[in-house]
Parts: C-alpha cells; structure tokens; sequence
C-alpha cells in the first residue's frame, strides 16, 4: 500500500517534482560550487604544493625558508636601487623589493589569523614581525632614500617619467618622510624603535580585543547560564548578544564583555602616546595628520567638519529614532522603558521587522550560497565581462577542506587572477568579515608578463547540512556582495605597480567599492537575476525585496549616528594628548555625539579593534559611503547593469588602485557639482545606512 501511495505521489505531483528537478539542477558552475559540499578527490601519491602554490609553505618551517629569501633578494634589490641611474629603473627596483616583502608578509598576516593549525598560525607571526622590522628600518635607509630623492629632485627626469611612474615614486618618497627620514641619526633609531613598539602593541591590543571576559555562575541567575559558554565555574562571555530578545542577557553580556582590564587599558594608552610621539617627531601636529595626508580628506580638520556636518544634518531624524526605540522598549517592558546602549541594535531591528515583516528566516531560502553567488558571476559579467571560474585547489593548497577556489577570467583579456573563499565559520576562525591581499598585481619586468593579483574573502557562514545549502540572512548577503567589491578592486586593476594595486589606496576610497555593491545587493533588478527558492525554484517576490529596502530607512539615522560616534572617538584619540583616561573621552564623546548614557565600569574602547588597521581613519566608511551613494546616483540607479557605465566605471576608478589620487578618480567619473557630499534628501535607502560592524574590514 506504501508502494501505491507512493507511486500516487508522484503522479499528482510530477509535474512540480520536475519543476524542482529542473530548477535545482540548473545552477551554474560557480551556483553549484558553493551549494554544495567540497568533493576532494583521495589521491596518496598527490603532490603537496605548499599554501597557495608556494612550496616551501607545506609545513610550518617554510615560513622560515621565505622568509630568510626575501630578506636576501631584499639585500640585492636594495643594492640595485641604490646603484642604478636615475630614472624608470630605480621606481621599478623600489617596487619589487616591496612586491618581495609584501608577498611573504601579506601572505603570512592571512595565515597568522585564519590557519586553523596554531603551528601555522606562529610560524606565520614570526614572519610578520620579523619582516615588519625590516620594512621600518628600510623606511628609514639614508642610502635608499637618496636615490629616490636625487630622481624626484631632476625635473628633466621627472618630466620624463610617465604618471604612473611618478605617482609611484612620490609614494614611496612619502614613506621614508613619514618614518622620519630627515631626521639625524639618533632621532632615526628612535624612529625606528617606535615602529618595533608598536608593531608589538598593535598585535597585543588586536589579540586582547577579541578574548573573552569571565564571571562566576553564581553572579548571574542560572535560567541565564544556557546563553553563554561554560568554563569550570564561571561563565565565558565571547560577544555582546546584541540580537538576544532577552533585556537580561543583552545588558549582562555588555556589562560583562565590555568591563575594564587593566593591561588592555595600559596597552591602548600606551599605544596612543607612542603613536603621538611617533608622529611628533617625523614632524606632525599629530598622528592624526600623519595618518590623513594622502587620503581623500587629508587633514583630521576636515574629518570632524565632516562628522560635524553629519551630526547636524541627522539630528531631528536621530532623536525621532530614539523616540522609536523608547517607545518599543517600553512595550516589551512596560516597568523599564530606559534606552541604554545594549537596546539599539536589537530594538532597531525589531522596529524594521514589525513595520516590514522581514523576519530574516522569510528570505534566507531565497538566498542561498550558491545563488548569491551565481548572481554575483551574472553582475559581473553584465557590467565588465568577467566570469567566475571554479577551480579545484591542489592538495596542500588551501588551508581548510572547504575553502573554495575561483578563477577570475575576463571575455577577452583572459586570466586576470584568483580568490579563495574562507566562507563556512569554524573553530578558532575569527568573527570578521574581511578582504586580504595574498599577492599584488604588477607588470614583471623580470619576466614580460603580468603578476597575477591572488585574495582571499573571509566570512563566517553557517555550513550547508544533508536537507538544505547555506543559506544567507539579507545582513548576509550584502555583507558577501561588500566583501565581493574588495575582491574585485583588486582583480580589475592593472596597475604597472604593486604598491598601488587594487586596494592598496587611501582608506577613505578603498571602500568605496565595496560599498558600492551593497547598493547593487539591495537592488531587486540585480536581486532577481538569482534570488530563488533553494526548494522550488520561486524567484522573491518584488515586494518582499521593496520591504527590505524601505526597512533599511527606519532607524538609519542613529544607526549613522553611533557610526559618527565611533569615528569622532578615533580621531580624539590620535589627536594631542588628553590629560585624562581613554574612558572619561569616551564618556563625554558619546554623550556628545551618540546620546544614550555611559554605564559605568565598562570600556568599550578596549573592544574597538578598528583602532589598529584604521587608526584615524575609522571614518572612511562613512566618507565613502558618500561617495558611494553620489557613483550610484550618477551612474547605476537607471540601470544596474549597464555595460557602458561598468566600463566606465572600472576605467575611471577600480583600474587604477592607488595609482592616481583618490579625487581625481572620483572626478573622473562624476560631475564636478555632485562632489560635496549631501548626506540629506538621498532617495536611495542605504546612502547613509549602517557601515559594516566592528570587526568587518
């Protein structure tokens, strides 16, 4: 009888078991790739090729071995640059001692963070700290310097180099004076002291901002202990449960996670004097100015007018969202209705949800891994002609069984360069999203081809099970497209040079890309080439996609806000000297520009990683949201997927890298009176929206 009622199944229902059929198995390559479980071919006699395709990398020690050869070809190229004639040669000499640094240490700062062997992992931050000493102490070689000045100070040489070349050579100019090049020999070692202190300050503060703090069990109610980890007696808190429905386990998880350590305290104090004193002695106000000239913004003045200006602009809106979430908070908790900082993020998502409907779990079938990738291939060869390949790595190649390998190939330029994709969460893998550069593109003298440009994605995805594929929140799927805008930054370029290839730019233009792309990711004639039931092939209704994009505008402004907050809180720290604790800054800073109360005993600062990589520049994301927003306008919100605009585009921005300056590019590809940014009156949804979280690069 089972039989039967089998067999009767499938007769009513043939023609959606087909339908199904049809859909699932008509993913693309790249669709498939990512849908799907890794299939690793079982092969004893496979060679290992060492972590990406270097040798020497198929066991911890060969971070050793590449290191000790780039310190010698360093040594070589050194020699040749400060002996050849000046001219072309000797910025071609520069570039390649750095190409030979970078392309060990851009590959061991990967490692040192995302290897899942601790081996690896050490290995690997031997090799950063041991090149990274190296590097300050070129930066402040007299010999070195010299031959770059003697070709900068001849204009019959300079008018001679083309602006690329000479682009490149101010650059690396700019480096030594940074680093205190004109200074004598005493206050050079001092220099070069400070940069190896803070080498070690900076690592110490990355690692620390990210441990977790502990508390006895019995210091908090036992119906609570389920929500964090057990460690023996006490409860471990990792994060701040910024999403838990729970009042109680939001404010414990925030008074406990964001309570003071006084090492990391002294760490964070000590890395901003020497930061200061650093700046102050290469001949800077502060390491503020220091960190900012190069960049779109140039001075930490203009970065507070900027701040300032967007305060103001976003002030009714702000308090009207407040008001929002005060008036949530009360009716979920009618005997508290106080807003305090660890109710934002969760109220402002459940205002979004109740006005919208847009519990994530609606959309995630619709968004699949594969899908979203396949939609990115769709966007990318639409706007650029570029394809995404994928392509089975070698044994010993990748440095966990599902990182994924793609090819990235142009309809007619061919091979333009490689991205892995670290996506599925594992232990001991951080929490970030991030872009690493492995290998820089650059045309090889050496060689008469082109140095294929090699990255890395990193996201933190749940793994596909035996029913279902990853699948992907909204959050999600913007954060893959705004990672996928780095990527292809660096893939798009082709730069003569290495030390301005793709992201290797000012920060405050870097995102510009990637912020781009959250708006491509937001937009239902892009959303519908690929958002389908993972099930029944269903594409997502349009209205389902116009409430997500109308939900981005509730409470955006004081999600901005808090932004704004954070970015005025960089730049007071690399500002002159306080004579007062980091906390007592926070405290008046956030009640300045944020608004809702301090609590006491807890120091968020020692939990803003971002002081590391964007020290000064934490505001980038929000300039370049700007910028982004103003690039949409002019030459996407018509048509996403118009080729000549993609053509432009790449031309006029993501072809240069750091090669021209970052105005200039912009300029290029905008009217000259859409360049002061107007963060009111934007009809897009996400002009102003929320840059990625702490811990998203």
């Amino acid at each position: 009888m089972s039989a039967c009622k089998s067999l009767l199944y499938f007769v009513k229902h043939r023609n959606l078991w087909t339908f199904v059929r049809r859909n699932v198995t008509t993913w693309s390559p790249v669709g498939a790739a990512f849908n799907a479980k890794p299939h690793r071919r079982l092969n004893l006699f496979e060679k290992n090729v060492g972590l990406f395709g270097v040798p020497e990398l198929h066991c911890p020690a060969g971070f050793q071995v590449v290191t000790e050869a780039a310190l010698k070809n360093t040594e070589r190229l050194v020699e040749k640059a400060c002996s050849c004639p000046p001219g072309v040669e000797t910025v071609e000499s520069f570039d390649q001692l750095s190409d030979g640094l970078c392309r060990v240490a851009d590959l061991a700062d990967f490692v040192k963070v995302a290897h899942p062997d601790p081996a690896f992992r050490e290995a690997a931050e031997k090799t950063c700290i041991e090149i990274g000493t190296v590097v300050e102490k070129l930066n402040t070689n007299v010999e070195l310097c010299k031959s770059l000045k003697i070709l900068l100070d001849d204009p019959d040489i300079v008018a001679q180099l083309d602006p690329d070349t000479r682009r490149v050579a101010e650059l690396f100019m700019f480096d030594f004076e940074i680093s205190g090049i004109h200074l004598d020999d005493k206050l050079r070692k001092e220099a070069v002291a400070l940069h190896v202190k803070l080498l070690d300050l900076n690592n110490e503060f990355l690692v620390g901002s990210h441990l977790p703090n502990r508390i006895a069990r019995s210091a908090i109610p036992e119906h609570l202990h389920i929500h964090f980890a057990s460690e023996g007696s006490f409860i471990q808190v990792g994060g701040l449960h910024a999403d838990s429905p729970d009042d109680l386990v939001r404010e414990i998880a925030y008074r406990i996670y964001l309570y003071p350590n006084a090492d990391m305290m002294e760490c964070l104090e000590e890395l901003l004097k020497c930061r200061y004193k650093l700046a102050k002695l290469v001949g800077y106000d502060s390491y503020g100015h220091r960190a900012l000239k190069g960049t779109m913004a140039k001075t930490p003045e203009t970065v507070m007018s900027f701040l300032q200006l967007l305060t103001d602009k976003l002030s009714d809106r702000t308090a009207k969202d407040f008001k929002m979430m005060r008036g949530m908070r009360k009716k979920l908790n009618p005997r508290n209705s106080e807003l305090m900082p660890w109710d934002h993020p969760y109220l402002s998502g459940v205002l979004r949800a109740e006005r919208y409907n847009i519990e994530p779990s609606l959309y995630s079938p619709y968004l699949s891994l594969g899908a979203c990738m396949e939609g990115l291939n769709n966007l990318f060869s639409q706007l650029y002609g570029v394809s995404l390949m994928s392509e089975h790595p070698s044994a010993g190649e990748v440095w966990s069984e599902d990182v994924r390998k793609l090819a990235v190939v142009h309809e007619t330029e061919g091979l333009l360069g490689y991205i892995y994709c670290d996506f599925f969460h594992r232990q001991d893998k951080p929490h970030q999203d991030c872009h690493f550069t492995i290998r820089g593109g650059r045309w090889c003298q050496e060689t008469g081809q082109y140095q294929l440009p090699v990255v890395v994605l990193m996201l933190s995805l749940p793994h596909p099970t035996k029913s279902a594929p990853t699948l992907l929140t909204p959050g999600m799927m913007e954060n893959l497209f705004h990672e996928m805008g780095h990527a292809m930054h660096s893939m798009l370029g082709r730069t003569r040079y290495q030390h301005v290839t793709g992201t290797r730019c000012a920060t405050d233009f870097a995102e510009v890309p990637s912020i781009l792309m959250e708006y491509f990711a937001t937009d239902y004639r892009v959303i519908s080439q690929f958002a389908r039931h993972y099930e029944t092939g269903q594409p997502l209704p349009e209205s389902m996609v116009n409430r997500l994009s109308e939900s981005k505008k509730v409470c955006g402004a004081a999600d901005t806000q808090l932004q704004i907050f954070y970015a005025v809180l960089d730049q007071i720290y690399h500002s002159k000297p306080q004579d007062r604790s980091t906390t007592d800054i926070l405290k008046e800073m956030q009640q300045k520009f944020y608004g809702l109360p301090y609590t006491p005993n807890t120091a968020w600062q020692l939990r803003f990683s971002h002081l590391i990589g964007y020290g000064a520049k934490y505001y980038s994301y929000l300039m370049s949201r700007a910028v982004a927003s103003m690039v949409w306008k002019q030459c996407f919100v018509q048509d996403p997927l118009d080729r000549d605009m993609g053509e432009r585009y790449r031309r006029e921005m993501l072809a240069h890298g750091g090669a021209k300056e970052p105005m200039l590019m912009v300029e290029g590809n905008l009217p000259s009176d859409l360049l002061t940014p107007k963060p009111s009156g934007s009809s897009h949804p996400t002009s102003y929206g929320t840059p990625p979280p702490l811990g998203q690069t």
